[in-house]
Formats: C-alpha cells, sequence, structure tokens
C-alpha cells in the first residue's frame, strides 16, 4: 500500500495539516534582511553663539552633504548607494565610515581625495573644493559631534554676507554646471538673480505647493535663514 493511501485512512485533513506545516518550516528557513533603524541622538546645543574655532554638523557639514551627496541615485533615504546613507546624522555615522577625531581613516573624507570613478562626489559632478574637505577633515578631528549653534542674523541679507554662503550650503551642490537640477544654475550670482526675480527661489525654500521644496530631501531652512533671504529679494535681489 502507498504512503499516501495510509495516511489517508487516518483523521481527515491530515495531508492538509502536514503540508501547512513543511510550508512553515521553508517559511522560517528563509533569511530576510531586517532593516537597521537607526536612532537620531539630540543635537548639542544650536542656541548657543558659533565659535570660530568650531565646524558645527548642523551649520556646515550637515547642508554640504545634503546637497552633494544625500541626493536621489546616489547616498538619500532611498537610494542609499553601496550602503551609505548620508541624509542624516545617525545614518552617516552609522554607514559613512567616520572615526571621530582621526579624518585621515575615516572613509567619509578620505573617498573626498580619491580620483577618477572612486571620487566622491563622482564625476561629472564637482569635486568638493579644499575649503569644503577641511569643513569635514575638521568636524571629524573635532569628535564629529552632532553639533550646532546659532549662526543667523536677520538684520544681515546682503549676497555676500549671507545669501552666497547660504546657496553654497544648500543649493549648489545639486545646482552647477555639472549637475543641473531642474535645469538650474546657482553657481553664480545671475543664477541665483534669475530664480529671486521669478518666485521659484521663495516658494521652494517655503515648501509652498506647487513648487519643488528645498533643500531638496533635507530639512527645511530655518525661518531666520528665509527671512535672509526674503529680504535680499525685497531689497532687489542687489549683487551685494
Amino acid at each position: 500500500m502507498q504512503i499516501t493511501e495510509k495516511i489517508q485512512q487516518y483523521k481527515p485533513g491530515l495531508l492538509e495539516a502536514i503540508g501547512l506545516i513543511l510550508f512553515l518550516l521553508i517559511i522560517a528557513s528563509c533569511k530576510h534582511d531586517i532593516p537597521i533603524r537607526v536612532i537620531e541622538p539630540p543635537v548639542d546645543g544650536g542656541e548657543q553663539t558659533c565659535s570660530a574655532d568650531t565646524v558645527y554638523f548642523q551649520n556646515k557639514v550637515l547642508p554640504l552633504l545634503n546637497s552633494s551627496c544625500a541626493m536621489s541615485g546616489c547616498h538619500d533615504d532611498i537610494t542609499h548607494k553601496d550602503g551609505v546613507n548620508l541624509s542624516t546624522y545617525g545614518n552617516i555615522m552609522a554607514t559613512g565610515g567616520v572615526r571621530p577625531g582621526n579624518p585621515t581613516n575615516s572613509k567619509l573624507y578620505k573617498v573626498l581625495n580619491e580620483t577618477g570613478g572612486d571620487r566622491m562626489p563622482p564625476p561629472p559632478a564637482a569635486p568638493f573644493t579644499q575649503a569644503q574637505k577641511d569643513i569635514i577633515y575638521k568636524w571629524i578631528l573635532q569628535g564629529a559631534k552632532n553639533n550646532a549653534c546659532n549662526d543667523c542674523d536677520t538684520t544681515v541679507f546682503t549676497y555676500a554676507a549671507a545669501i552666497a554662503p547660504l546657496v553654497s550650503n544648500y543649493c549648489k551642490g545639486c545646482h552647477n554646471p555639472a549637475s543641473l537640477g531642474g535645469g538650474i544654475d546657482l553657481s553664480t550670482y545671475a543664477g541665483v538673480k534669475a530664480i529671486a526675480q521669478n518666485g521659484k527661489l521663495m516658494g521652494s525654500i517655503r515648501h509652498q505647493a506647487g513648487f519643488i521644496a528645498m533643500p531638496q530631501g533635507g530639512t527645511k531652512l530655518s525661518e531666520c535663514k528665509i527671512t535672509q533671504f526674503q529680504k535680499w529679494v525685497d531689497a532687489g535681489a542687489p549683487n551685494n
């Protein structure tokens, strides 16, 4: 007598029960990658006056990495190319190969000095300037802290003192001749003035309906910084 015939002599539904057990065993044997949930530590400071001797992560490092590295197709929350996510402090520390106090052995810094296809950001994107590399180097050397300071003054809103540095930190990484996000080049005063006059600048940084929120994928600018932009625009967007 066949084995199945013997089984069928027993309680009805036994075959179905055996099949279910085998199915559950197969499922249990499968391996699944469980996504790592990164808990963001609190920001140190934020209201304190900035020190010229300190590089503050939230003020200098994160905007630079968000605009040049944590972009769609690269190292943002969705793509995280090569397992690297540079969108937040927690993700940077978890995946960016940062060794606090040791920049020369930190992958985040070393890739900025590579050549060819190993360099980050990769060609045709523009490489970090020496000043930008120095920001990353000094931040890591000082312990790679999640720190911040109050660096905004709404009474200062000239292009040279306020607008150009903000555009460089938050915008130019995605909007330059080598990476024309949305077909917009913000590497020059003329390019910034053009979007200031057509309303795109304020609509985007205010996250208004009908505009693409900027910085894209990053944190909305503080009200103080938005006010600096608005005052400059209201003044006629001068090259002052």
